[in-house]
């Protein structure tokens, strides 16, 4: 009788401490250098609720895990506009985006 109890109480925690992990690809057609990619990806695994950031800068994309339960795409994709840079549809923030530097700017106006 004892193990069954450990055991359901190991099986309940377990499910009480596992989440929802969603993965996500957004286009990132602003970013342009390895400086891009390096501010997104650092900046944004700040984020609560990012597992995993991984920036491709040939293909101009980035592939985000999150926790769905703590943050949505929507909320990424605001982030990385407020940084400077498009995001899907969510256009870059005009006032980040003239603060990033020169050779961020390249051919993205």
């Amino acid at each position: 009788m004892k193990k069954v109890v450990i055991m359901s109480f190991i099986i309940l925690f377990a499910f009480a401490c596992s989440s929802a992990v969603a993965k996500a690809e957004i286009k990132l057609e602003s970013m342009v250098c390895d400086m891009c990619a390096y501010t997104i990806e650092n900046e944004i695994s700040e984020l609560n609720g990012l597992v995993k950031v991984e920036i491709d800068e040939q293909k101009k994309t980035g592939y985000f895990s999150y926790n769905s339960s703590v943050i949505d795409l929507s909320t990424i994709e605001k982030a990385i506009a407020k940084l400077g840079y498009s995001a899907n549809n969510t256009k870059a923030d005009p006032e980040a985006f003239e603060a990033l530097a020169a050779c961020c700017q390249i051919g993205s106006k």
